[in-house]
């Protein structure tokens, strides 16, 4: 099946519907060191039998035309700087927010589905009414804004037109928060997915349910034991229980965070404990791409790292380029030191060979903005399986 990936950055989307079955047809980034990494990883890709277009320029300006009898899928991370928790906030306003251009792609293309990803702050309450109207025109996009027309009156047509029943929507859309550890990435990672299938295939479809769960992680190390005895650590090197477990793993049992057949969360320490410690020259540590001991990591407010025997605190691109102090390890001695980029691409569940292009601060950019490889994958493949 076909697909075109807009606003790729680093490629894990785009990988992840790789893995699922689709193939590309266009790849749009615009930003140079992302395309970079794009091109020294296409063997990534074309292994799926695939030749794609790669559009290295602004989203705005790549033309549909040739793709629109063809293409099946359109996906993409619109860039998420205007809701996120880490940024301006400036919604709607910022000149950053793609998600006309990907309207207008939907519109254009009319593909069989849609897959849209961005992060938690799109549902702050600030922002309801902005994205009522990325719902409502991912649901008509055949009903574009008018010349000279506010967002806001724009809006207030599509609601009259979608209350009153006259058109059915020209696709039906889901959207919902998903947690990136609740399906094996070691990660806690929320993130909106927007899903949207064209009304005449009347699919009926729904968002795969979780497979991992923070209950089966507290269980299998305070009161099994197996995550401790799977690392080989012994109980005199283990830390001490929290307070009250059992209560906690009652009111996740209550809250219906555990269901029979889940796993435990996956940690960092089940990420990257294999890999040589790159803070100490070590045999086979240079044949590993990425992997470089990057000083100068410190602990302060709000930015204290991600423990080793949690899922890690969300990745984050960072204002201007450089990451946050959440992109550090704490050790087991309790310092703290930067994750390296192989690190990083492990936590985002990148495969060791897949190369990152650019400095250290640009690479964890990509890294921070990327949608974990195998999250997408995984809402990619339940796409498929009803597309097919």
């Amino acid at each position: 099946m076909s697909s075109i990936e807009l606003f790729a950055g680093a490629g894990g989307l785009a990988m992840g519907m790789a893995n699922a079955g689709f193939q590309h047809s266009a790849v749009v980034e615009w930003d140079k060191d992302a395309c970079q990494t794009i091109r020294e990883n296409r063997h990534h890709y074309d292994s799926h039998g695939e030749d794609f277009v790669l559009f290295d320029g602004d989203a705005r300006d790549f033309d549909l035309t040739p793709f629109v009898d063809d293409v099946e899928i359109i996906s993409g991370g619109p860039p998420c700087q205007p809701f996120s928790l880490g940024g301006k906030h400036k919604g709607n306003l910022d000149e950053r927010d793609m998600f006309p251009v990907a309207v207008r792609a939907v519109n254009r293309a009319m593909p069989k589905a849609f897959i849209f990803e961005n992060v938690k702050g799109l549902l702050r309450q600030s922002f309801a009414s902005y994205f009522e109207y990325i719902y409502l025109q991912l649901s008509y996009p055949d009903k574009p804004k008018r010349a000279k027309e506010s967002w806001e009156d724009h809006l207030g047509r599509l609601e009259a037109l979608h209350s009153s029943g006259k058109q059915r929507p020209t696709y039906n859309v889901c959207f919902r928060l998903l947690n990136a550890a609740d399906y094996g990435i070691p990660q806690k990672r929320e993130r909106v997915f927007i899903v949207g299938f064209r009304s005449d295939l009347k699919v009926e479809w729904s968002f795969p349910e979780p497979t991992h769960s923070e209950y089966g992680l507290l269980h299998s190390k305070w009161i099994t034991g197996e995550y401790w005895k799977r690392h080989k650590i012994p109980k005199s090197k283990r830390p001490q229980a929290p307070p009250n477990i059992e209560a906690r793993l009652q009111r996740l049992e209550a809250a219906k965070k555990h269901a029979p057949g889940r796993q435990p969360w996956v940690t960092v320490r089940d990420a990257i404990s294999d890999l040589p410690n790159p803070e100490k020259s070590s045999p086979g540590l240079f044949e590993i791409p990425n992997h470089v001991f990057n000083p100068g990591a410190r602990s302060y407010k709000g930015h204290t790292g991600s423990p080793y025997d949690e899922p890690s605190k969300t990745l984050k691109a960072g204002a201007h380029g450089v990451p946050g102090g959440e992109n550090m390890l704490v050790k087991d001695d309790g310092s703290v030191r930067y994750f390296t980029v192989r690190e990083a691409a492990r936590i985002q569940t990148f495969p060791d060979n897949y190369v990152f292009h650019g400095a250290w601060s640009e690479t964890m950019r990509q890294l921070g903005n990327a949608v974990p490889v195998k999250l997408a994958q995984v809402v990619a493949q339940s796409v498929a399986a009803v597309l097919r």
